[in-house]
Order: structure tokens, then sequence, then C-alpha cells
């Protein structure tokens, strides 16, 4: 590629060499896949009641519909990210929104639990292709410096809003249309991005081989890793099959990092982890997915089954949420350029630890503008600022070759530290529960269907008691990313690429 190159993209001018000769499409592009892959975490959540009933689902398989797609998405995607090193970016990409699209298709016509939780499984496996490539053609797509910044911007700005637009979504497509659409709205939008990939320029190939034995290892690791911490959140981590499946896990992993060490052509450059500011970034990101996932999971909670909160009502109630990711996440990356990254993720976090430690006063009886709106507001704003610091961070200096592995560690940090999250704060909180009212959940239900109301008043109580607790841990652990990023992210601010100077 060449170092002296015309940086004007206007209609009628070459594009830097190697770069997107029209970046504006080239963004909405990327930025689509990641909202669709993202929103898809989420956006079954509201619909599992609807999907219980439909297909007469237990509660054991109900949670499978959300873990099938987190396990699979988590697992795969040093892999994904690999293969897209190898085998080209933007063929990669294409081949995991086929797969996306496809699987999406399955479980919107599926007549069984057990169809729908294979088609989430597929899905889980596109978005594993998909993303850790769909982060590597901005590396390949745009050049370092401000350029760059802004893509990374509208990413991390998807990465966050994508979430909690999967809750809106997910409430309006169950309450107005089927619970089908919350996934067959991923047709439309996945043909769209099939039909935009022709503007991505693709990247040189590593000249290595894909390492089968490893990615079996690391995966098959993962998938363990994921599987005990969600079985481990129902079961407070007690019983012998939890056990094996973490030990099973700290074996696989042990092995893939020794294969990593000494093959000439590893899945995951370990090179990329000895810098010590992007190490301590990867351990910020999954933290602020551990404290992000789980603050869904709890409000969603405290608004159905303390407020009484609909679908819809609850689905709209996240838009606050959503502002501020969408108002913070722009001014992050016009700073990113001026300041160091500890310098804007640091404070974003604290801002962000300082929202949930609100969250952590509610009560049974909370107002939503009193206390909900503002208080997800500052969470989120926090996390906006965060977001593209962080993700700059991951894939900072990393050779071109290794940016698809880098960008897979990146989120499978996240989707490990959601899954994480979700498994061992739920543990906290139905401890703290228990000790106002054994098993309040399951009384609550009860309750519910004998329309006693004073025990639903009791359950409701005890409840919150848990969400409240688990909401201040997660607080805890925001603040606790924020030192990290103060102390171990020393990375300076960013410098423009040269293949993009005049």
């Amino acid at each position: 590629m060449s170092s002296a190159v015309p940086t004007d993209t206007r209609p009628g001018t070459a594009a830097p060499s190697g770069f997107s000769r029209r970046p504006g499409l080239a963004l909405l592009v990327i930025a689509a896949a990641e909202l669709m892959v993202v929103l898809d975490a989420t956006i079954v959540n509201i619909a599992l009641p609807s999907i219980q009933d439909a297909l007469d689902m237990s509660d054991s398989n109900l949670a499978w519909v959300v873990n099938a797609y987190a396990v699979t998405f988590g697992g795969l995607m040093l892999l994904g990210g690999r293969a897209g090193d190898l085998f080209g970016r933007r063929r990669v990409f294409r081949i995991g929104i086929v797969t996306f699209v496809l699987a999406s298709v399955l479980g919107g016509l599926a007549p069984n639990e057990a169809l729908l939780i294979c088609a989430r499984v597929f899905q889980g496996v596109g978005a594993a292709v998909a993303a850790p490539t769909a982060l590597a053609l901005i590396a390949t797509n745009f050049p370092e410096g401000k350029q760059r910044n802004r893509a990374m911007g509208t990413y991390a700005a998807m990465a966050g809003v994508g979430s909690v637009l999967g809750l809106i979504l997910g409430g309006l497509l169950t309450e107005y249309l089927d619970w089908r659409w919350v996934l067959l709205v991923n047709i439309p939008i996945g043909i769209a991005v099939l039909a935009g990939t022709s503007v991505l320029e693709e990247a040189d190939r590593d000249q290595g081989k894909l390492d089968l034995v490893g990615a079996a290892a690391g995966t098959a690791g993962l998938l363990c890793l994921i599987y005990g911490v969600t079985r481990g959140g129902q079961t407070h981590f007690t019983g012998g099959l939890t056990a094996t499946y973490f030990a099973v896990a700290a074996v696989l992993l042990v092995l893939f990092m020794e294969r990593q060490a000494r093959i000439e052509h590893p899945m995951l450059p370990l090179h990329v982890l000895k810098d010590r500011s992007r190490a301590g970034t990867y351990a910020t990101l999954f933290l602020t997915g551990l404290g992000m996932f789980s603050t869904f999971y709890f409000l969603t909670l405290y608004m159905q089954h303390v407020l009484d909160y609909g679908a819809v009502k609850t689905g709209l109630a996240y838009l606050s949420f959503s502002a501020g990711i969408g108002m913070t996440a722009p001014i992050a990356s016009k700073l990113v350029a001026k300041l160091p990254p500890r310098l804007v993720a640091g404070p974003g976090l604290l801002v962000a630890g300082t929202g949930l430690f609100w969250l952590s006063r509610l009560t049974p009886h909370s107002s939503y503008a009193g206390t909900l709106m503002p208080a997800m507001f500052i969470t989120a704003a926090g996390l906006g600022l965060s977001f593209v610091p962080l993700t700059l961070g991951a894939v900072r200096g990393v050779d071109e070759v290794d940016s698809g592995s880098a960008s897979g560690l990146l989120n499978t940090a996240q989707q490990i530290g959601g899954a994480f999250g979700v498994a061992s704060l739920a543990m906290l909180a139905h401890t703290f529960a228990d000790t106002r009212l054994p098993k309040a959940g399951k009384v609550y239900s009860d309750a519910v269907d004998q329309g006693d109301t004073a025990l639903v008043v009791k359950a409701q109580a005890a409840m919150t008691y848990g969400f409240t607790h688990a909401l201040a841990a997660g607080a805890l652990v925001f603040v606790t990313g924020a030192l990290i990023t103060a102390f171990v992210v020393t990375a300076g601010k960013p410098e423009a690429d040269p293949r993009a100077r005049a």
C-alpha cells in the first residue's frame, strides 16, 4: 500500500490507497451489520413470555432461547475473526451475514422449541463470524485518525444502542405483530447489508493456516465456561456438573493458550496481549459487558414484575438509555483525537457507575420520571463515553493481518463478561431476595396466579431488595473498570495513519 496518497474522497477523485472510495456508504453497511447482530442479543428478551406460551416451553428450555445465541456468539468469535484474516474479511463477512439471515428465517418459522433453539445457535455462529470481521473492516476501509475515529464512534454507538433498541423493538413487535417478527425483522436488514458489501475494500490476507485444533480447544473451552456460568447462576454454583464444566473449561483454555504460544500461525497471536494498554482495555471491556448486560436484565425484571409494565412500555422505557449513548458516543469520538483513551473512558465509567448506584436506590414505588429515567440516562451517557476509546484501544497498533483476531477478542470479552455478569449477579440478587422472602420469584408468580395481592406486594419488595444489591455490585464493577483504565491503560492519543497523508 502506498504511503503517499491523496485523502480527497469526493466524487471523481481517488480515495486513499487501500481504503474505501465511498466511506459514508461503507460505514453505513458496517454499522447496520453491527446493529443487527447486537440487537439480537436482547430483542427476544421481552418476547420470551409469548414464545413460551406459543411453543409450550419449560422455564429451563426457555432460557436457552437467549443462552444459545450468547454461548455460540461469545465462543466462536475468535475463530470468526481469524477466518477473516485468512480468507478475506469481506468474503467472510458476507458468509456471516448470510448464515445469520438464514438462521433468522428458520427461527421465525420454527414450529417447535427444538428448531427455535437450533436456529438461535446458528444465529450465534453467523454473528460470531460477522461481528469481528465488521470491526476489522473499519481498519481496512478507514485511515487511522479522524476518519477512523468517526467510524469507530458510529460502530461503538451501534454496539450500545443496538442492545437497547433490541429491547424497544422486541416490545413493539411482540405487542403489535407477533413474537416471530423479533427474528424475521433481520431479513430486510441482512439483505440490505449484503447488497452494500460491494463498497467495502478487501484487505491483504494472512498467508498462514487456520489452527483448527486450537480453534476447537479455545471454542470448546469458552463454550464450557459460558455454559458453566449460565448453569451456575441457576444452581447457585453448586453441584458436580457445574464444577465439571468449569474444570473442563480451565483445561481446554490452558491447552489453547499453550498451543497459541508455540505454533507458527496462531488463531490468537499472543503478542496482541503483550501490550499493557491493550490487555487493560480487554479487561475493562469484560467488566463493561458484565455491568451493562446485567443492568438490562435486572431493570427489565424490575419494570415488568415490580412496576407492572407491559412489553411495549418496558421497551419504550429504555429510550432514555438509548438517548444517553447516542448523545455521548459522538462526543467521545472527537475527544479521543485530542486526549489519551484513559482520560475519556475512565471518567465515562465513573459516570456510568454513578448512574448505576442511583439505580441501586430503587424501591417498589420509584417513579420513572423521578428515578429510572435520569439514572438510566446517566448510566448510558457514561457508557457512551467509554465505548469509543475502549473499542479503539482494543485494535490500536495491531498489525493489519491480526486485526480480525484482535476484533474477535474484543467482542469475546464483552460477551463473556455479559454472560458471567447475568449469571453471577442473578445469584447475588436471588440470595439477597431470599433473606426477605425465600424463593421470592416463584412466590411472586404463584401469588399473581392466585390473585393474592398482599403476597404479590411482599414478593415485589423482596425482589426489589435483591435487584438493587445486584445493581450496586454492577456499579462497583464499572468503578473497577475505571481504575484499570486509569492505571493500566497508558496509551497516548492516536496518531494519523501514514497511508492517509498527502
